[in-house]
């Protein structure tokens, strides 16, 4: 009898994390080569596997200046990072075996099933080349879009390579940028239309755009995509609203704009915190209350199956509603008029306090090492588990010790709680017997 190997011995969860830290080591050793800098630009090792998790887990936190350090190859490297943390490397992967008319086994799809975070494996390579097929779509239409209004600025060329670069940072919701930041386009109504339709279409993710691509044959909206679009809008409309009222008056962030820029400027921030980190303003100069309220949008992140991190849109519906539930009295948790299983519930729960417990553990290490100012800090975890990319400008002053803890952050993050969670269980053994159930006095 032929002995499995160990590989095919490892849970879908477990080839998963495995697989991610295997992108992130081959991209630290090609962003090594002398070849990757600039003239006289050079990083770290600790710098280096930095910048390649914060690529592949689409985060954007940076220890340097992109365009000002990486040269073209560099740049290639981390844009081929993007992608495949984006779609994910499994995605790439099967896109690759197709290629070749390999035939997906049932573990393959397996483990497709859990990085798209889909209920089975029916109809997943379907799915799968579905994503493969709206990703180059979506991100080409974006660098023509970018390229045609760069075209003014620079040779056709170089506007095509930075809207290729961008459109394809953005849509993946990474944070990178070649031109040392977007301030200079907080009034550009232009840019940040596009950028707020690559952003959206990148964190609502694929299930949804399969659903309202297919809605005019099928007519069908299924309750999933209905949860995303439902509370993404609305944490979209609330993000704007809160940033506007917060910063109307700070001469440092918005105060020097109009009523209408600072209208744009507020919607794109909050459009962002869907786990983009793409900014047009200055992060840092920010209110303190405006920081707070950030966290906990990002905290929430993307959707499933998105290109985001955080706990998921779709984790803090089901929250929301079990709450709801809680206070009207009622048995059951519903959404839509739809019954939302006890176990989706608990895993819910789950996905929560083990996000909970990350953030709030590195806050407080962090806090402890770093000796910087307590929201700051918290600041930055959130941003790097929800790998959103803000920063309050305390990635680029963190010592050795903190490098490593927010590259942690970013690959929890990228993952996923629940997966890690999964991945770090040993094998589920069925329980044959129950306790007698005892009462607990609450509140």
């Amino acid at each position: 009898m032929k002995k499995r190997s160990s590989v095919s011995r490892r849970s879908p969860q477990q080839v998963l994390v495995l697989g991610f830290a295997l992108l992130i080591a081959a991209g630290t050793v090609l962003l090594s080569l002398p070849f990757a800098y600039e003239e006289g630009r050079s990083l770290s090792f600790q710098d280096t596997l930095f910048t390649a998790t914060s690529a592949a887990s689409v985060t954007g936190l940076v220890v340097a200046d992109t365009g000002q350090t990486f040269s073209y190859f560099g740049e290639i490297v981390l844009l081929a990072l993007i992608q495949a943390g984006g779609i994910g490397f499994m995605t790439m992967t099967t896109l690759f075996a197709l290629m070749i008319g390999k035939k997906i086994s049932f573990r393959d799809r397996l483990v497709l099933k859990e990085s798209m975070n889909q209920l089975s494996t029916e109809g997943i390579v379907r799915l799968i080349r579905k994503v493969i097929l709206y990703s180059l779509v979506i991100e080409a239409v974006g660098t023509v879009l970018f390229a045609v209004h760069w075209m003014a600025d620079m040779p056709v060329g170089q506007a095509l390579y930075h809207g290729l670069f961008h459109a394809v940072s953005i849509f993946n919701n990474s944070g990178f940028d070649l031109i040392g930041g977007l301030t200079p386009y907080v009034s550009d109504v232009y840019f940040n239309a596009v950028s707020f339709a690559l952003i959206f279409l990148g964190s609502v993710g694929f299930i949804v755009l399969a659903d309202l691509i297919d809605y005019p044959k099928t007519r069908i909206i299924s309750l999933h995509s209905k949860v995303v679009l439902l509370f993404s809008g609305t944490l979209i409309v609330a993000g704007a609203v809160v940033i506007f009222l917060f910063e109307f008056t700070n001469p440092l962030s918005t105060g020097h704009l109009n009523t209408a820029e600072k209208a744009l400027a507020s919607l794109f921030q909050s459009t962002s915190l869907r786990s983009s980190g793409t900014s047009t303003l200055d992060i840092e100069s920010l209110r303190q209350a405006t920081h707070f309220f950030m966290v906990i949008m990002m905290f929430i992140g993307a959707s499933p199956g998105s290109t985001g991190g955080g706990i998921k849109v779709t984790t803090f519906a089901i929250m929301l509603a079990a709450f709801v539930t809680m206070v009207r009295g009622k048995q059951d948790v519903d959404l839509f008029r739809r019954r939302i299983s006890q176990s989706l519930v608990y895993k819910a729960i789950t996905v929560m306090f083990v996000a909970l417990f990350i953030v709030v553990s590195a806050t407080i290490v962090l806090s402890f090492t770093e000796n910087q100012p307590f929201l700051t800090v918290l600041y930055e975890t959130t941003s790097a588990f929800g790998t959103v990319g803000f920063s309050a400008g305390l990635t680029q002053e963190l010592t050795g010790f903190g490098k490593t803890v927010i590259m942690l952050l970013m690959f929890a993050g990228r993952l996923g709680p629940f997966t890690i969670a999964l991945a770090l269980q040993s094998k589920a053994k069925k329980e044959h017997y129950r306790y007698p159930e005892g009462k607990i006095i609450l509140g």
